[in-house]
């Protein structure tokens, strides 16, 4: 049987109570990808061109550094990765997470919140960053997702 992570950054929430659903769901580990600087809620105007996301989602090179490593990425082999959508993408903390732990073999699952996008061009941006042999599932957006939804997913993706 594989060991089952869920791994998620949340800026304001949702998606941290759709990891939290699917974790359970899923039977998996929980990871909060958190950045070292917390976002502020001035950092997240995305109405402002200043303002910290904007910036970081208009440099294809952003990195934000992540506050804390996971110790034992290797034991699991199932690994669901969460994040708000930004730009029709994932924010850029999520590059630094998957640039930051070896996928090799390891098969990687994204899944998204949003108040209106869909995954956008999220899948495109992130398979380069890994090593060729990481297996990418189908992502899904879990915005207010039932119980049964989840469960069916999940028995789709098995």
């Amino acid at each position: 049987m594989s060991k089952k992570l869920v791994a998620y950054f949340s800026a304001g929430g949702v998606t941290k109570k759709a990891a939290q659903q699917l974790a359970q769901a899923a039977q998996a580990d929980l990871f909060e990808i958190k950045p070292a600087v917390p976002y502020t809620q001035a950092d997240l105007d995305w109405t402002n061109k200043s303002s910290r996301s904007t910036l970081e989602m208009t440099n294809p090179a952003s990195r934000p550094q992540i506050a804390e490593k996971m110790a034992n990425m290797e034991q699991y082999n199932v690994v669901f990765i969460g994040f708000p959508i930004w730009w029709y993408v994932a924010p850029t903390i999520i590059n630094t997470f998957l640039e930051s732990y070896d996928f090799s073999g390891k098969t990687l699952v994204p899944f998204a919140t949003s108040g209106g996008s869909d995954m956008g061009k999220t899948l495109a941006v992130l398979e380069p960053l890994c090593p060729a042999d990481t297996k990418w599932l189908p992502g899904k957006m879990l915005n207010c997702v039932s119980e049964k939804e989840l469960k069916d997913w999940l028995t789709a993706l098995a």
